[in-house]
């Protein structure tokens, strides 16, 4: 299959849950074409920028399969399962985390955007989808989806193809990298690999050199 988008979405922020919590995560479906630039798409607010958005947070990507599967997995929420109820931006169908390596360069529209690190899932989550053991539940599965970092604007719409322009680690697997991130556990060469890989994000790149510090 390739590559392709098959639904892109944007959110502004508004009250989320009971406590009526300050949040960008709930987003609508939009026809596109959508502008993209250094700090992500058009018109997609993020609320907590300490945690959420920057230039390594752009545009966050989810594989449209693993949907079926959530809702395997939690059936009194299937119907809920639908794009971009993960809070992605990009909803992608014909690949997911084990097609990935880290620094991998996608061509989508106009756009070159680079995928430099995994989602690690808030409360926010739970809170969207009324479940509780969501967060959890995605990080033993390694469904988390994927930060991309701008390294070219352009524009990008539904049913865009994703073309892999470049890949500077065809040794280090993005599913790895979400175990790391998630499990701890690198090994010394993995730490060595990081600290100074192409593409990684900056602060994962730092939490390994200080790892190799210690």
């Amino acid at each position: 299959m390739i590559a392709r988008i098959a639904s892109l979405q944007v959110g502004k922020i508004a009250p989320l849950g009971p406590d009526a919590v300050p949040s960008g995560f709930i987003k609508q479906a939009v026809a596109g074409p959508v502008a993209v630039g250094p700090l992500g798409l058009d018109r997609d607010a993020q609320a907590d920028l300490s945690v959420h958005g920057g230039p390594e947070k752009a545009v966050y990507g989810y594989a449209a399969s693993h949907y079926p599967v959530w809702a395997a997995d939690f059936p009194t929420l299937a119907e809920r399962f639908v794009p971009g109820s993960m809070g992605e931006n990009l909803t992608i169908a014909g690949i997911d985390e084990s097609d990935l390596c880290v620094g991998d360069v996608h061509a989508i529209g106009t756009a070159l955007l680079q995928l430099c690190q995994p989602r690690q899932p808030c409360f926010k989550l739970a809170l969207a989808l009324g479940e509780a053991r969501l967060g959890k539940a995605m990080v033993r599965s390694g469904r988390s989806g994927w930060y991309y970092r701008v390294l070219r604007g352009g524009s990008i719409a539904p049913g865009d193809t994703i073309a892999l322009a470049e890949r500077p680690t065809p040794d280090f697997p993005f599913p790895r990298l979400v175990e790391i991130v998630n499990r701890g556990g690198a090994s010394l060469a993995e730490l060595q690999a990081l600290a100074t890989m192409p593409g990684v994000a900056s602060r994962i790149a730092a939490k390994a050199r200080d790892a190799l510090a210690s």
